[in-house]
């Protein structure tokens, strides 16, 4: 499929007509303009000229001396900007007239558009006035029409010249932008869509780029994906009313409900195990059909080597199985069969350049009489992603309290998405103080939400939720690009003050975190030093090899890292001895060490010592009192914040409050 007229040409020369349209406009306003201007100024030079021959020709007409007004009017020629003089009497009757240029013609559309010639007429009046003047004759200067006319056609092409040069530009300049943000991933779309394999098209998804999530190109990204999704279900759907699998020949799950009516019927105790196997899912992007197909036949003869004959294993979707364990009756003989089932699947997958170690994690629901088919199988699938949410190579049996997290947490999920699509989060700045200037030097970007009422704050449990919805690395991320974005408007009027931003355990593990943020720092070009992550609650920081190999590229890049809430949780003192290999700058000391102060200091002096021997920064969290500042300050700690310096607000309150009053900080 080709394209017979591209899109850019379409719109460039859309573009070049509407400019066009606006230009002619400018350049018959700014003619006229400049037209009457010169009209004007031609007039004035004229009157000028008049006004210093009216006494002497005046004197002239009054004595009826013809030669000498002749020759006062030839004064007048060395002016340049007069082709004719006459004097005329009250009467009408022409009574001298001089010409100083040949008369030369010029289009008579010209004349009348811009009426030319330009002429002026001056009284002249005897030396001594009455109390009644009447005047003696007129003095009538004409302008020299083919100056001005030569000045009009001048003025005409260099206005055509320019415009149709600045016509150029913006149609070029215009064009450019459309199509960098508009033609260009819809190019990429057309293509990536004309390229795919005609096996690929149902499960495939388009990739919603970075700059286009929230406009037109993003919604239809979004809508071609959700209807991929619908057609694939579709086809489960589809696929459901044969009774096997195409390519493991594994009873489907229409099949398996069957089965397993068949099974509850009889009224007798068993077990359905429920298998989600996460490495199918992942790996289905990466793999070909026919690897994806040799991997999902060898995990499914693994399963059934681990089951007995009378068991039914079902495949119920591209990723999921279900086992129907006949003669299983104790929750402990379902565990030993989970485990054998994750021991079968786990096994390394040799084969070429694919090595795989598959994962999967199991849910189990037991039957013991009170449930119908439907309802056992909806518990085991709760179970088993239930257990997704724990880890990898978990089995967890169902319990009713998961049926009521799950829709709870579906709910949060939801909120939290909405909250985001309708800008009800924000970043706050809370200063931090030099204890040693007590000038606001830097600040940390604290997360708020939007309240019913209208007002800004954080929710009690909000992190938390977060978190437990899986949805802590958008959010993050989201946090993370605010603030880049409001240190490049800061940068963009050299302010230079640092920020610092809470990175989360599940941002700092994510395997994309890292890219993440090294393009997000490109992209907003962030200056060296001006960003600051506070690491908290990662158990991985206290592997320093895991910790290295992760911070090391943020660091190289120029962004900051700071232990938070050091003393507290991961960071506690029993790991001294692997701080010296993580690549860490600054050092917070959590407000629990600051609360006593300055009666117990123990723990703050033991944590100052051992930044100052590791050359680390120290900022106090939650100073309150001015006794705990001054105590800080006399211990060499350099950075505070907390509410006796200042609450978070607003970034515009924040600038109003600390920028603007003290100046860039450097």
């Amino acid at each position: 499929m080709r394209v017979s007229r591209s899109l850019t040409i379409k719109q460039m020369a859309t573009v070049s007509a509407v400019s066009l349209v606006f230009i002619f406009v400018f350049v018959v306003i700014l003619l006229f303009h400049f037209a009457q201007s010169n009209r004007y100024n031609v007039a004035m030079q004229m009157e000028s000229v008049a006004r210093s021959v009216r006494q002497p020709l005046s004197a002239a007409i009054l004595k009826a001396d013809i030669p000498e007004a002749e020759a006062i009017l030839q004064q007048i020629k060395p002016a340049g900007v007069i082709s004719r003089a006459d004097v005329v009497l009250p009467n009408q009757f022409q009574a001298l007239r001089v010409r100083f240029t040949p008369d030369r013609p010029i289009p008579m559309m010209i004349s009348r558009i811009f009426e030319l010639p330009v002429q002026i007429t001056l009284p002249l009046y005897s030396l001594e006035r009455p109390a009644n003047p009447q005047p003696l004759a007129y003095l009538v200067l004409q302008a020299d029409s083919w100056r001005v006319y030569r000045f009009i056609m001048h003025l005409i092409s260099t206005l055509l010249t320019a415009w149709l040069l600045l016509s150029l530009i913006l149609s070029v300049a215009i064009t450019w932008c459309v199509n960098r943000l508009i033609v260009h991933p819809l190019r990429k779309i057309a293509r990536e869509l004309n390229e795919l394999d005609a096996a690929k098209v149902l499960p495939h998804q388009l990739k919603l780029a970075r700059l286009h999530k929230d406009d037109e190109i993003g919604m239809l990204v979004r809508s071609y994906n959700r209807n991929q999704q619908t057609l694939m279900r579709l086809q489960e759907e589809t696929t459901a009313l044969s009774t096997h699998s195409p390519i493991t020949g594994l009873p489907n799950r229409a099949l398996l409900m069957s089965l397993l009516e068949k099974a509850v019927s009889g009224g007798k105790t068993t077990a359905l195990v429920f298998i989600a196997c996460e490495t199918l899912q992942e790996a289905a992007a990466v793999l070909s059909e026919e690897e994806r197909s040799r991997v999902l036949i060898t995990i499914v003869e693994r399963m059934r080597s681990a089951l007995s004959p009378r068991m039914v294993i079902a495949q119920v979707s591209h990723y999921d199985f279900a086992v129907i364990a006949h003669g299983v009756k104790e929750r402990g003989h379902a565990l030993t069969l989970a485990q054998q089932l994750l021991a079968a699947i786990g096994e390394n997958l040799p084969g070429g350049e694919l090595h795989l170690r598959p994962t999967a994690s199991i849910g189990i629901a037991m039957y013991h009489g009170e449930l119908s088919a439907e309802q056992l199988y909806r518990h085991a699938v709760v179970a088993a992603f239930s257990a997704r949410r724990k880890s990898k190579n978990q089995v967890l049996f169902f319990d009713p309290e998961q049926t009521l997290q799950a829709q709870r947490r579906l709910t949060e999920e939801s909120d939290i998405l909405n909250a985001l699509d309708s800008h009800q989060y924000a970043i706050w700045l809370q200063p931090q103080v030099d204890l040693r200037t007590g000038k606001v030097v830097s600040a940390e970007a604290l997360l708020r939400q939007q309240q019913a009422d209208g007002s800004w704050a954080l929710p009690e449990g909000l992190i938390e939720t977060i978190e437990s919805s899986g949805l802590m690395v958008l959010v993050g991320n989201w946090v993370l690009e605010e603030a880049c974005r409001l240190l490049a408007a800061w940068q963009s009027r050299n302010i230079t003050m640092p920020l610092s931003v809470n990175l989360s355990a599940l941002q700092l593990l994510h395997h994309e975190m890292v890219p993440s943020l090294l393009a997000l720092l490109e992209r907003y070009r962030i200056a060296p030093g001006t960003l600051v992550l506070e690491v908290t609650e990662s158990r991985r920081i206290d592997d320093p090899d895991a910790a290295v190999s992760i911070l090391r590229p943020l660091r190289n890049a120029g962004v900051r890292i700071a232990l938070d809430d050091f003393g507290m949780g991961y960071a506690s003192l029993r790991q001294l001895h692997h701080m010296k290999t993580v690549p860490v700058d600054v050092m917070k000391m959590d407000k629990k060490f600051i609360e006593g102060l300055p009666q117990e200091h123990g723990m703050a002096d033991v944590i100052i010592q051992l930044a100052a021997s590791l050359s680390l920064d120290v900022v106090a969290e939650g100073v309150e009192t001015d006794a705990q500042r001054d105590w800080l300050a006399s211990a060499g700690v350099s950075l505070a914040q907390g509410y006796l310096f200042g609450k978070a607000t607003t970034a515009q309150e924040f600038e109003r409050l600390y920028l603007s009053r003290s100046g860039p900080a450097a």
